[in-house]
C-alpha cells in the first residue's frame, strides 16, 4: 500500500487544527475553521496556500526548447501577450501535456529560466509521469531531464494586500517588485543549489518568485529549500496580521479558482479531448481559431474529432451546490441529460443583484451589497451551449438551474499592475 506524503508544513497544520483530507497523495488541509472566511481572505487581504505537494521537473539542455514544443500545446515562440512575442527569461506561460489521443496527462506552466533551461511545474503526484512522457519522446535530443518532486517547498501569497505582506521579507523589494508583470517571474532555485541570480529574503534565503495567478487574484508563488518554508511561512502570517491574512485550505483554493474560471486538472480537463474548453489561450489557435501555428502531440486527434463534448461554465442563483462527478446529470430545457458536473462550488465573495453579479471587491458594486454567495463551476455536455443560456444539474438529492457563463466573478485582481496593488 503507497504511504500518503506530507510537506513540510503538515506540522504546523496539524497543531492548528487544519481539517485535513489525501490529495494527490498528500495529506493536505482542507481548511482551518472556515472555508468561507479563508475564501474572503483572499478577495478583500491575503491568504497563505501550501503547494508544497505541486511537482516541479527541469528541462536543460540544447534540445530542451525543441522538446516542449513537440510535447507542451503551447508554442513557445508565440505566447507572450497581446502580440504573441515568444518565451524569454523571466517570463512563464500555461499550457498542457496531451497524449496521442489528444487527452490530458496534465496541465502545467513552463518557466524558462534561461536558453535551454525551463523549469515545468506540474500538479501533485505528476512529476513522475510527466518526466516520463518526456523522457519517452526525448528522440535522441540533448536534453537533461529532472524529477525535483519533494525537493522544493513552495507556497503561494494571495489577495490584494500580497505585495504589502511580502515586502518586508524581502531583501531588495523595490528591484524585486519593480517591472513584474502577470505570467512572470524573478530569481532561480534549483532544488539542490541557489544560483546568483536568486531572490532573497532579507535573512538571506533565496527564493524563485513568480506571479502567475493561483486563484486568479493578485499574488506570488514561492519556490524555495523544503527545510526553509515553515519559518517564511510563520512570518508571513506575522506581517499580514494588519491585512487579515489567513492560512487557507484546498475547499478555498476550489472555491477561489472556479470563481475564476480556472480548471482543476483531473477534474475540469481529464482523459478527454482538450479543446473546446474556456481555456483557448492554453493552445496555440491561429489569430481567428480555424487552426494551429505549431506542431505538438496530440494536435492531429483534436484536428480530427468524431466525438465531440464541450465544457462550459456556470453560475446558480443561490449558494447551494450539488455533488458533482459520475452520478452527476446536466439536463436541458427537454429534459434530456445532456451531460455531466466537473465541479461545483460556491463562491462566497458575490452575489446577485438585478440579475448582475458583483463581488465584495467590485467598485461598482450597489449601496448596501451584501455578497450571500452564489454557486459556480463547470459542466461537461455534449454540444456548445451559448452563454446565457439555462441548464439543470442534479444529484441524487436536488435539481439546481444555472446558466452558462464566459466568466463568474467580476473585477478580480490577478492581471492589476503592480504599481497599482502597492500603494
Amino acid at each position: 500500500m503507497p504511504t500518503t506524503k506530507t510537506t513540510p508544513l503538515h506540522p504546523w497544520h496539524r497543531e492548528n487544527g487544519a481539517n485535513m483530507a489525501d490529495f494527490g497523495g498528500y495529506e493536505m488541509p482542507l481548511w482551518y475553521a472556515s472555508a468561507k472566511d479563508e475564501h474572503l481572505s483572499v478577495l478583500s487581504g491575503a491568504g497563505i496556500f501550501d503547494t508544497s505537494h505541486m511537482a516541479a521537473i527541469t528541462v536543460c539542455g540544447t534540445g530542451a526548447a525543441g522538446l516542449l514544443q513537440d510535447c507542451f500545446t503551447n508554442n513557445l515562440d508565440a505566447c507572450v501577450g497581446p502580440s504573441r512575442k515568444p518565451l524569454s527569461p523571466g517570463r512563464c506561460v500555461y499550457g498542457a501535456f496531451l497524449d496521442e489521443a489528444g487527452h490530458t496527462i496534465d496541465d502545467a506552466i513552463v518557466f524558462m529560466l534561461a536558453s535551454g533551461n525551463y523549469l515545468v511545474v506540474v500538479n501533485a503526484g505528476m512529476g513522475a509521469g510527466v518526466a516520463g512522457h518526456l523522457t519517452g519522446h526525448l528522440d535522441g535530443r540533448d536534453a537533461a531531464i529532472t524529477d525535483l518532486t519533494d525537493r522544493l517547498g513552495k507556497m503561494d501569497v494571495q489577495g490584494p494586500a500580497a505585495a504589502k505582506v511580502l515586502m518586508p521579507l524581502l531583501a531588495d523589494p523595490e528591484t524585486v517588485f519593480g517591472q513584474m508583470p502577470y505570467f512572470s517571474f524573478k530569481g532561480h532555485y534549483d532544488g539542490d543549489s541557489p544560483l546568483a541570480d536568486a531572490v532573497r529574503l532579507d535573512d538571506g534565503t533565496p527564493i524563485l518568485l513568480s506571479r502567475t495567478g493561483y486563484t486568479g487574484e493578485f499574488g506570488f508563488e514561492i519556490f524555495m529549500a523544503p527545510e526553509k518554508i515553515q519559518s517564511l511561512w510563520q512570518r508571513l502570517l506575522t506581517a499580514g496580521e494588519r491585512y487579515g491574512i489567513r492560512a487557507c485550505g484546498l475547499a478555498a483554493r476550489d472555491s477561489l479558482r472556479a470563481g475564476a474560471v480556472l480548471p482543476l486538472s483531473h477534474q475540469d480537463i481529464g482523459h478527454w479531448p482538450f479543446i473546446n474548453h474556456p481555456w483557448p489561450f492554453a493552445l496555440p489557435f491561429n489569430a481567428d481559431q480555424t487552426g494551429f501555428t505549431k506542431d505538438f502531440i496530440g494536435r492531429s486527434a483534436l484536428e480530427n474529432l468524431s466525438d465531440f463534448s464541450f465544457t462550459h461554465a456556470f453560475v446558480g442563483r443561490d449558494l447551494r451546490k450539488i455533488a458533482a462527478g459520475e452520478d452527476s446529470r446536466v439536463i436541458d430545457a427537454d429534459g434530456r441529460n445532456i451531460g455531466r458536473v466537473l465541479t461545483c462550488v460556491t463562491d462566497m465573495g458575490i452575489g446577485m443583484h438585478d440579475g448582475e453579479i458583483f463581488s465584495v471587491a467590485s467598485p461598482n458594486r450597489p449601496a448596501g451589497f451584501k455578497a450571500k454567495g452564489l454557486c459556480c463551476g463547470f459542466v461537461r455536455v455534449d454540444r456548445k451551449r451559448k452563454p446565457g443560456q439555462a441548464v439543470e444539474i442534479a444529484d441524487k438529492r436536488r435539481k439546481l438551474t444555472v446558466t452558462i457563463v464566459e466568466d463568474v466573478r467580476p473585477h478580480r485582481s490577478a492581471r492589476k499592475p503592480m504599481a497599482e496593488m502597492m500603494v
